[in-house]
C-alpha cells in the first residue's frame, strides 16, 4: 500500500511538472510577437528548406563576373537610366530619406548613441566661437533611411561567414574588405515604382505584422497600370511613418508589417535593382521558422539585391496619389564610407 501511495505521488508530480513546463511555454509564446496566421497557409509557406532550395535556384553567385561586388545594382544599365529621366513631366522632387535625430526612443538610437555638437567653443567660457559641428551616428539606426552593404548579411559555408559571390565576410575594426558600401558604385538614377498598400487597402497604415504577399503585388501593379521590370527601383509602402505620426513610436523591428519571404522568386523575376521599404522590410515576426529576417539574408547574400530600410515614403506617395502615376525617376549618391556596411540613402523622387 505504501509503495503504491509513492508511485502515485511520483506521478503527480511529474504530471504538475509537465503542466507547469507547458504553462511556462504558453506564457513566454505569449510574450513573444506572433506571426500572422495566413504565413502558415500551404500556398505562400516557407520553410528553412524551401530557403535552402532557393539559395541556388535564385542565386545570381558569377552572374556579372567572379570579382562583382554590385550586385542587382548591374541591372541599372545607361539604357535604364535614359529610359527614366523620360518620365519626368513637372520637374517636381521629393526626398526618401529620414535622418536621425537625438529622441530616445524605442525606434530610435538602435545600435549607437547619436550626438549632435558644436566642436569651436571657449574652453573658459563655453560660448560657440563658430559655426563649426560634429555628429555621430549608427548607419543602421531604427531613424535612418540607409542602403545596405551587400556585406551586411552572411551565411555560413563549411564553416565560414560567406557573402554574396562567395566573398568571405571578412570584417575587422575598419569595416567590411569586400563588398563594402564604397564598393557598390558612386550613385544610380533609374525608374522607380511605388506599391502603395495602406493606399490599395483604403487604409492609413497597414496595421503590424501584416505581410504582404505577389498577389498583393500583382493587385498593386493592376490597379497603378504598372508593371515592374528589370533594373527598377521597388519602394513598398506599408505606413510605418504614418502610424509613428499618429500614435508615437512602435517597436517596428519586431513588428512591422512587410514583405513574406514568399516573394523571393517574384523579386529575382522581375530584375529588382533595389529593394526599399519604410521598415525593415521583411514582415515581423517573418513566418519562417526559425529564421528572423529571411529576406535581408536571401537578398543580400545570394540574388544580390541591396535593401534600403526605414526609406520615408509618405511625401512621394503623396505626390504620386495626386496624379495617379507611380512610376517615376529615382536618383541617388552613396555615401562612399570606407569599408562602411551602408550609406544614408538620400534618394530624390522626380516627376
Amino acid at each position: 500500500m505504501r509503495k503504491r501511495v509513492v508511485v502515485l505521488v511520483l506521478v503527480s508530480l511529474v504530471a504538475l511538472a509537465v503542466v507547469a513546463s507547458e504553462s511556462r511555454r504558453l506564457m513566454a509564446q505569449q510574450g513573444r510577437p506572433q506571426p500572422h496566421p495566413s504565413t502558415q497557409e500551404p500556398s505562400v509557406l516557407v520553410t528553412p528548406t524551401t530557403l535552402e532550395h532557393w539559395e541556388t535556384e535564385l542565386s545570381n553567385w558569377g552572374r556579372w563576373g567572379s570579382d562583382d561586388q554590385r550586385g542587382t545594382l548591374n541591372l541599372i544599365t545607361p539604357e535604364k537610366t535614359r529610359a527614366a529621366t523620360r518620365l519626368v513631366e513637372d520637374g517636381v522632387t521629393v526626398t526618401l530619406a529620414h535622418f536621425v535625430n537625438e529622441e530616445e526612443a524605442i525606434d530610435s538610437q538602435t545600435f549607437a548613441p547619436t550626438k549632435h555638437w558644436m566642436t569651436a567653443v571657449d574652453p573658459t567660457t563655453g560660448g560657440v566661437q563658430f559655426a563649426l559641428d560634429a555628429m555621430t551616428f549608427s548607419l543602421h539606426d531604427g531613424q535612418l533611411a540607409h542602403m545596405d552593404a551587400l556585406c551586411h548579411y552572411a551565411t555560413e559555408r563549411n564553416g565560414k561567414q560567406v557573402i554574396f559571390n562567395g566573398y568571405p565576410q571578412n570584417l575587422d575594426a575598419e569595416g567590411c574588405k569586400d563588398l563594402a558600401i564604397d564598393r557598390m558604385g558612386p550613385g544610380y538614377v533609374t525608374r522607380a515604382v511605388l506599391v502603395d498598400m495602406p493606399l490599395l487597402r483604403g487604409v492609413d497604415w497597414l496595421e503590424p505584422s501584416t505581410p504582404i504577399y505577389v498577389s498583393d503585388l500583382e493587385e498593386w501593379e493592376r490597379f497603378a497600370g504598372v508593371t515592374v521590370s528589370s533594373g527598377d527601383v521597388l519602394l513598398v509602402r506599408a505606413g510605418r511613418w504614418a502610424k509613428r505620426e499618429q500614435e508615437g513610436p512602435w517597436s517596428y523591428g519586431q513588428t512591422g508589417a512587410g514583405l513574406h519571404a514568399s516573394v523571393l522568386p517574384w523579386l529575382k523575376e522581375r530584375g529588382v535593382s533595389v529593394l526599399v521599404g519604410d521598415a525593415v522590410n521583411d514582415v515581423q515576426p517573418s513566418g519562417v521558422q526559425g529564421v528572423n529576417r529571411p529576406l535581408h539574408t536571401m537578398t543580400q547574400v545570394f540574388i544580390g539585391l541591396p535593401l534600403v530600410d526605414n526609406g520615408y515614403l509618405e511625401d512621394v506617395a503623396r505626390e504620386a496619389a495626386a496624379r495617379k502615376r507611380w512610376e517615376f525617376m529615382i536618383s541617388w549618391q552613396i555615401t562612399s564610407v570606407p569599408g562602411g556596411t551602408a550609406s544614408p540613402f538620400n534618394a530624390i523622387a522626380t516627376f
